[in-house]
Parts: C-alpha cells; structure tokens; sequence
C-alpha cells in the first residue's frame, strides 16, 4: 500500500470556484463544497437545466434524498480530477496540493486522516474526504455493515456507495443535520440504557408481576369459557405483547424487532391496571382462537393424505397431466403437534424445517395445498409456442402494462404471464386457461369466460382490446 505517513498528511485544495451561474462544474461531478456557513461537505451536481447557463439552479447530490440547494454553497472544487498515487508511495511526503496555490488564492487545507481498518471507523451517518485505493479522491456518508465488519461510504441517490474495501484513509467533513440527528439518537439511546438497568413497574399495571406469561394464562381462562379448545399456542398466533423496560419503567408492548441496533416496543395505552390489560388480551387474540379450531381444521381426520389426495383431484379436474411425480420437489405438507397443539405444518422439499400454515378450515388448508400443485403442474408443462399481444400505453393502478404473453403448453392448454412495473420496480403473474374456456363455442364467449380469470381492470387489456387481434384468435384455435 502507500508508503507516506497517514497522520502527517495534508491536503491543500485551492483553486476554488465561487457558486455562480457561468462557472459550475460539469453535470454529474462530484466536488468539495464550501457552504455559506463555512461548513464543508461534498457532493454530485445536478443542474436543474445544464443546458441554461444563466440562471444558477439546482442542487448536489450526497444520497437518496440527501442534497444541498445550490444556493446554500459558496465555492466549489472538483474532487474527480485527481489521482495521488505517485505522491503517496513518497515516505517524506506531508502536503499535497489539488491545483496550483497562488498568492492570494482561496485555499482550505485538510488533516487528521485515519486508515480505514481495525477499529478505525467514522461514527455512524459521518460524511467524509476519502483518499481511495486507487490514488483518487471522493466523499461520502458512512454506514456500517449491521452485524459484519466494515460497510460502505454513500454518496448518491439509489444507494451508491464507495465499499469500505475500496478506500485507504479519511478524515471527517463538516457536521450536518443528518450527522447531528444520528448523534442525538446515539445520546438517547446511551440515556435509555443507563434508565434501563433498574427499571420500576407501576403497582396497578403490574399487580400480577413482570412475567407475561401469568396475563396470557388469566386470559386464556377467560377465552375457555367461550372457546374449550383454546391455548396459550393459539393465543400467540397474533403477534405477542412483551413486557420489557422502557424510559426506566416497564410497559406491555409489541416487539417490532430491532431498527438501527434499537429494539422497537409499541407501547400498549389501553388502559392503566393489570385487569384491563387481561381484558385486552382476551379481546385481542379472540380471533386467532377462533379461527383455530380443531373440529373445522381437522373435520377430514388428521391423516394428511387424505387433505392432499382432496387437493390433488381437485386440481386434477383442470390440470390434466397433473401426476403424483411432479409434487416430489415442491412444497411438502404434514399434521404435527406444534407448543402442544395440532397443526398443518410444511417445508419446502429440501428444508429441515417446518412452519405452520395458519388456516381456519379443512377447505382453506386443501386451497392452500392447490396453489402449490396448480404451479408444480405448470412448471412441469413445458412451452411449445408464445404470442405477445401488442398494446399502447396501459396504465394500471400506477404501474405500467410491459408485457402480456400467451403461451401454448405441451399438454395442448394455454397459459398468459402479465408483466407491469414502473421505472424502479416491477413483477409478472402467470394465470392458467381453464378449459372450461375452450368450451365456448366462439372467440367472443371464449374471452368473456377468459376475462373472469383475467379481468381487464386488473390486468389492462378486456374484450375491446382483444375481440380484433386476429393473430390471438387464431393462436388459441378459434380462426
């Protein structure tokens, strides 16, 4: 790597720009900022029109949504135009100067570089000069790897980032409302763990203790009266409320997980004793008992071939050259005792694991089971032939139509993929024809049954778009 001595290194910038509308850098560059304020930053140029060079609007880019308007910069100096290898590999070097410094010149000089390894990291949303691997300059936001060493400088929209692979040395720029907001929640996060250690619990919300697991079971023996068959297991099918500490008390809450290393309590507020908590408990896990039980989940027994030989001759009936062999690699299904209740379980073909399939009924759970043989069938008909239906401009709930593709299968049936997104996003479905379909006797009854499947709305084009594409009609065996 470089042989000069990190700690000892400056850099001198000179040949500032002042911000005016004749003299800013070229679209898409990337410079070091002076702010009126006498703050430094950096960032990408966007002109709000690069081709008017007379008015000054716009703004630099540091990240996705994180720019600074034009009219808060002062003066400018492009970082891409620099390459410091051969400096750097000198031992006896300590300045290096970006552009020629004359008498007079306005020039900003920048120390206290680190190297980016071991532990010697900016603090978290820091933005940063950075001397890269490479030789050249560049900026950028630091984020780190959540749970892995290292992470990235961001520094511009859609993420880009410089790896922290990539750069050899920084040294921070100037603090901003981005930096400074990351450093407030630091300070209340620290505050929160030190309130945190021994926290208090209010006698009327926690009459019955600090352990969840006594007001689960006080409801759950209110939930019996109604519903015999109820268990603490159906019960925490609905997301389950914690008890943990919070600004030094404890509070009953849900656990949305960990967010930027803080774990996120939604604090219950229904009431202020323990008996109304119970009360809550019992209203708002109801539903999930309900739903569970066993004389509707397992009305067919609880030998799981008979709920799968019911899903596969239903899908039979339209799917034809559906065989017991295609379901060998794909979703696998069985009844297990799960936490001490009985449960439709599945795993993928090559999983260990099992989850629980949640569902209210025997007929709900064969569905279920249906979805995955109508796809195995699919998957296992190869295409024989395809046409694209040719279409304008089609907007659909804000997406816009890409493609819309019927395709022949080897078996003789009829498949369409519709495909629609918009400039970031996107997805595609796959519908199955019927043959119920084929039944009609003309091209136009054939649409109306195709259309239920499909419908026009939904899915962009109806009758009016299809009934005159002769190519369609003759593709699916109607010319």
């Amino acid at each position: 790597m470089f042989k000069c001595d990190i700690t000892k290194l400056k850099l001198s910038f000179n040949e500032f720009h002042d911000a005016v509308a004749k003299d800013m850098p070229e679209y898409g560059s990337y410079c070091l900022l002076e702010l009126k304020d006498g703050r430094y930053t950096a960032g990408q140029w966007h002109p709000k029109n690069y081709k008017d060079k007379k008015k000054l609007e716009g703004c630099f880019g540091r990240g996705t949504a994180d720019t600074v308007d034009v009219n808060e910069v002062a003066k400018w100096h492009a970082l891409s135009c620099y390459d410091l290898s051969e400096c750097l590999e000198c031992e006896d070097i300590t300045v290096i100067n970006m552009g020629e410094k004359k008498e007079g010149s306005y020039s900003v000089r920048f120390d206290g570089f680190k190297i980016l390894k071991g532990r010697s990291y900016p603090k978290e949303e820091q933005f940063c000069l950075l001397i890269m691997k490479d030789g050249t300059l560049a900026a950028g936001r630091w984020n780190k790897w959540r749970g892995h060493k290292g992470g990235w400088f961001i520094y511009a929209s859609a993420l880009s980032s410089h790896s922290s692979d990539s750069v050899w040395a920084w040294t921070p720029l100037s603090t901003d409302d981005v930096f400074a907001a990351e450093e407030e929640r630091e300070k209340e996060k620290a505050l929160e763990k030190k309130l945190n250690k021994n926290p208090v619990a209010d006698p009327n919300l926690f009459k019955y203790g600090t352990d969840i697991e006594v007001y689960y079971e006080k409801a759950l023996e209110k939930l019996k009266k109604e519903y015999p068959w109820a268990s603490l297991a159906q019960m925490k099918k609905k997301q389950p409320y914690v008890i943990a500490p919070r600004h030094g008390k404890y509070i009953f809450g849900l656990d949305n997980g960990v967010f930027y290393d803080t774990r996120e309590i939604r604090e219950w507020t229904g009431g202020s004793t323990a008996d109304e908590f119970i009360d809550f408990l019992y209203e708002y896990t109801k539903d999930a008992v309900r739903d569970s039980d066993p004389d509707e989940r397992f009305k067919f027994g609880k030998d799981i071939s008979v709920y799968l030989d019911m899903a596969f001759n239903n899908v039979k009936k339209d799917y034809t050259w559906l065989d017991k062999k295609m379901l060998k690699k794909t979703w696998q299904y069985d009844i297990q005792q799960v936490n001490g209740d009985t449960e439709f379980v599945t795993r993928y073909y090559d999983d260990f694991n099992y989850r629980v399939v949640d569902c209210r009924s025997a007929e709900e759970f064969i569905k279920y089971v249906e979805h995955d043989y109508q796809e195995a069938a699919l998957r296992a008909n190869p295409v024989v032939a395809s046409y694209d239906v040719p279409f304008g401009h089609i907007e659909i709930h804000g997406w816009n139509l890409e493609q819309y593709r019927f395709y022949k299968l080897a078996s003789g049936d009829y498949k369409v993929m519709v495909q629609a997104g918009d400039r970031v996003t996107g997805g595609s479905r796959d519908f199955f024809i019927t043959p119920h379909c084929f039944e009609a006797k003309t091209y136009g009854e054939f649409l109306d049954r195709y259309l239920e499947i499909v419908p026009g709305y939904s899915f962009g084009l109806g009758k009016a778009d299809l009934i005159d594409d002769a190519k369609l009609k003759k593709f699916l065996g109607y010319a």
